[in-house]
């Protein structure tokens, strides 16, 4: 009888399990991962598919294929969304479509999916417009601002607009970009050190100040808007998400619950705010250092635009706008690490795992790999062209690296504002490339901020009129 090769599975053929090296006896791979956590991601590849490391003394499994990538994301019911993080999450933000498990995630995506139709997104896009050209309009020539922090704002603003029909005072606005980075570090570390989550340490406390002033605007937010006459539903469509919630009826005739409407809403100021801002502060971060696609993309906004501010019915004419967001998000994906916990014992790339174990998907990983996309660490926007095939190669490879692109995940949890953050950041890009010229501050270094989603720490720039 044959002997099945130990790091070979009949389902993946091809695919390695291995170990990264170097854990310390205690602490594992943790210094490492905390010293460097892009550096030491970037590395796991070249020690398999599959590959064990150690936070502390616990096992965590890195997907570095995107076919595991894809047989994780599109299996729920094996690799379910539970662990350390999910408990964090959860407590802060609620049980909803972001942090459920796969036993309700079905109901909750039919429950949120009819306010982010088509002609939702067409009502939220004249909102972003309107939004956007307040924001731009407001910079001044040679001003230097932290461009994260002004990105935020306006992806923050646009949110609460165009998902919950409010306003944002400026006070409010510099609160909430405090607060959710707070937060988003606060996941991080209580991720990595579970175990530290309870101890009344000055991180911790400004965590908890942080998520009390975060759920109570969420709180205003819901109440507000239960206390107008059209909150419980004249018959009209809702416009958007908070007023679909609060119209809804169950099957049973029921309204949604109070903390569902809550949880929902919670988790959206976040996702509606910081996916968005992130793809942006990293394309401009990008383009600050490629002056060539700098001035293709400003001919190819300024030729569509004419000084105006970008509509969703420009988006077909700006293709070179959509490749740059494209690509900022393969080099610099959001959501850089996605974990999963095993309900049931199953065997990736030929390695046991039992129920309980921790696998981790990066897609800043798989966007990386060198197989699928040629140069992988080059801001290259024309690789994501129609006609740009690799030299010598079959159309198969761009299509290979089409499959390996999952910045808003894959499968029932593929994220549901992608199409909303998408057209935000599209039409805020070429409303800005039109206008302005970003320059880096010199010497000013830029790095990615430690936290649960991947944004830049700060992004010092010098603002000029064109």
């Amino acid at each position: 009888m044959a002997t099945r090769h130990p790091d070979r599975s009949p389902a993946e053929p091809g695919l390695r399990a291995g170990g990264a090296p170097g854990a310390r006896p205690l602490a594992g791979h943790l210094p490492a991962f905390l010293r460097s956590p892009l550096g030491f991601l970037d590395a796991l590849p070249r020690y398999g598919d599959l590959v064990e490391v150690r936070i502390g003394r616990r096992p965590v499994f890195m997907l570095c294929h995107p076919d595991l990538v894809r047989r994780v994301l599109t299996d729920d019911r094996t690799y379910d969304r539970e662990g350390p993080s999910y408990r964090s999450s959860r407590r802060a933000m609620g049980n909803g479509l972001a942090t459920c498990p796969h036993a309700e995630h079905r109901t909750q995506r039919r429950l949120m999916q009819p306010a982010f139709r088509p002609d939702h997104l067409a009502r939220y896009a004249t909102v972003m417009r309107q939004t956007i050209g307040e924001a731009v309009d407001g910079w001044r020539h040679g001003q230097r601002v932290d461009l994260g922090g002004e990105l935020f704002a306006l992806a923050t603003k646009t949110a609460v607009r165009a998902l919950f029909d409010a306003d944002l005072r400026p006070a409010e606005g510099r609160d909430l970009h405090e607060a959710p980075d707070t937060f988003l570090k606060g996941i991080y570390r209580q991720t990595l050190l579970p175990w530290a989550a309870g101890l009344p340490t000055p991180g911790n406390r400004r965590y908890g100040r942080a998520l009390a002033h975060w759920q109570a605007y969420t709180a205003r937010l819901v109440e507000t808007r239960r206390a107008r006459p059209e909150a419980g539903g004249s018959g009209d469509v809702p416009k958007d998400v908070l007023s679909h919630l609060l119209s809804t009826r169950l099957p049973d005739g029921t309204p949604v619950a109070g903390d569902a409407v809550h949880d929902q809403c919670t988790a959206l100021v976040l996702a509606g705010s910081e996916t968005t801002a992130s793809a942006l502060a990293w394309s401009c971060h990008l383009l600050s250092h490629h002056r060539d696609v700098a001035e293709e993309l400003h001919a190819e906004a300024h030729g569509v635009l004419r000084g105006r501010t970008a509509t969703q019915e420009d988006l077909p004419r700006l293709p070179l706008t959509g490749r740059v967001v494209t690509e900022s998000l393969r080099l610099y994906p959001p959501a850089w690490l996605i974990p999963r916990v095993t309900t049931t014992e199953t065997e990736p790339a030929g390695r046991r795992l039992p129920a309980g174990t921790m696998v981790v998907f990066s897609p800043y990983v798989v966007h990386r790999r060198g197989d699928l996309y040629p140069e992988p660490g080059r801001f290259r926007p024309g690789r994501w062209a129609e006609e740009d095939v690799p030299a010598g190669g079959p159309a198969a490879d761009r299509n290979a690296s089409l499959r390996a692109y999952v910045p808003f995940g894959l499968g029932a949890h593929r994220c549901i504002g992608e199409s909303f953050a998408l057209t935000e950041a599209t039409m805020a890009l070429a409303t800005i490339a039109a206008r302005w010229r970003l320059q880096a501050v010199p010497g000013a270094a830029v790095r990615p901020a430690a936290r649960a989603v991947l944004a830049p720490e700060r992004l010092p720039m010098y603002l000029y009129a064109r």
